[in-house]
């Protein structure tokens, strides 16, 4: 089963994210699985950093290219109870990934539309570090549940995640919490603990940002070990101070309530043939204003109703002059490139989508389709109606 398709119960998409890369994130994604499972979640784990995948030599992945089921969809691998699909798995451990974005963004979508999950309960995207191609296509594509920001309690580190959540937040991907990984380094023989990059900056961000901080997780030598056997530090040294860390973790992430209320994602509404219009979300005192609530359509009109009761209903030839795609608009000064006397006044919308948690693509009856409207800029938009209820 893909997360995509119908099904009561779809598995939770979260990612984890780093800054910069080196803060032992996939590690770390790895040890919150593992923790998962062993309290009785189905979990699965999509390596999305394609270039650099490190998820199989953690977890032990068995060697060989991944099978086929009878209807075409990927068999992910098995280890420590965990469904794991990663680039590792297609290309031998000295062929580099030579791919550019748009093969990039094809692998990513197999990954987590045509593999076969099953009844996975929570998908864990492990994510490449930076804010790049990988994290927008993801950001883009599916309805990430959150993302769980990692990183050690260096200075550069925590300048650079908090580029990362604020990345997060524009294209409204909930921030689920910050990791502080390698928090203190505590003596086998002695017990002395020696904050070898600094202490205190990961709470400290989480602070300043708010959001929250699901905890520290300190160093332990075994992990460089484990790391090469295949075996995750939760297995190895399920008493130390770092298991006990990461159980703590995977338990605050597992029943994090999101709070993420609007119109379930993905969608793809054909307007024209009246399919696949989303089911509405409820409606609220102290609703988001940037979540929607309801889509509805009127010749020439499309009405949105936002989950804190405001209602808007917009021109569909207003909606195609205000397109801000790069034939609409200049991409660096925002000048309007498109001559409104060149659009139609009878001109009407065919298809209404999803882009993520954050915006909507539209299709014309011009054959116009390549905008994406964020929610933000469609609730700026002066309507014909607006009203609170």
């Amino acid at each position: 089963m893909a997360p995509n398709d119908p099904h009561p119960n779809p598995p939770r998409m979260i990612a984890v994210s780093s800054g910069k890369g080196g803060v032992g994130k996939s590690t770390v994604t790895a040890n919150i699985a593992v923790a998962m499972t062993e309290a009785g979640l189905r979990v699965g784990i999509v390596d999305a950093d394609i270039y650099g995948p490190s998820i199989p030599g953690i977890l032990g992945v068995p060697a060989g290219k991944p099978a086929m089921t009878p209807d075409g969809m990927i068999e992910p691998a098995v280890a420590h109870g965990i469904k794991v699909i990663s680039m590792g798995m297609i290309t031998d451990d000295d062929s580099p990934a030579i791919l550019r974005g748009p093969m990039v963004t094809k692998y990513l979508q197999s990954f987590v539309r045509q593999v076969d999950w099953g009844d996975t309960e929570i998908l864990l995207l492990d994510l490449p570090p930076g804010t790049g191609d990988i994290q927008l296509t993801l950001a883009q594509a599916f309805p990430l549940a959150g993302a769980v920001v990692v990183s050690t309690p260096q200075d550069v580190s925590l300048k650079i995640a908090r580029r990362g959540l604020r990345m997060m937040e524009q294209v409204k991907v909930p921030i689920l919490g910050v990791i502080e990984n390698m928090s203190g380094f505590t003596c086998p023989s002695c017990g002395t603990v020696t904050h070898i990059f600094h202490q205190g900056g990961g709470e400290a961000i989480a602070q300043e940002l708010g959001v929250p901080f699901l905890g520290k997780v300190p160093l332990d030598p075994a992990v460089v070990d484990c790391g090469d056997e295949g075996t995750p530090l939760l297995k190895a040294a399920p008493d130390g101070p770092a298991a006990e860390a990461y159980r703590q973790i995977a338990a605050a992430l597992s029943g994090k309530d999101t709070g993420n209320t609007g119109l379930a994602t993905p969608f793809r509404w054909t307007v024209s043939e009246a399919q696949g219009k989303p089911a509405p979300a409820p409606v609220t005192e102290g609703g988001a204003p940037d979540r929607l609530a309801a889509l509805d359509h009127a010749p020439g009109r499309l009405t949105l109703t936002w989950t804190d009761g405001a209602k808007q209903t917009l021109g569909a030839r207003d909606l195609r002059i205000a397109c801000p795609c790069a034939k609409c608009r200049d991409e660096m000064t925002g000048a309007r490139l498109l001559d409104p006397a060149t659009v139609a006044f009878d001109i009407d919308l065919t298809r209404v989508w999803s882009v993520g948690n954050y915006a909507l693509g539209m299709a014309f009856s011009d054959g116009h389709d390549t905008g994406i409207y964020t929610l933000k800029s469609l609730r700026a938009m002066t309507s014909t109606e607006m009203e609170d209820v």
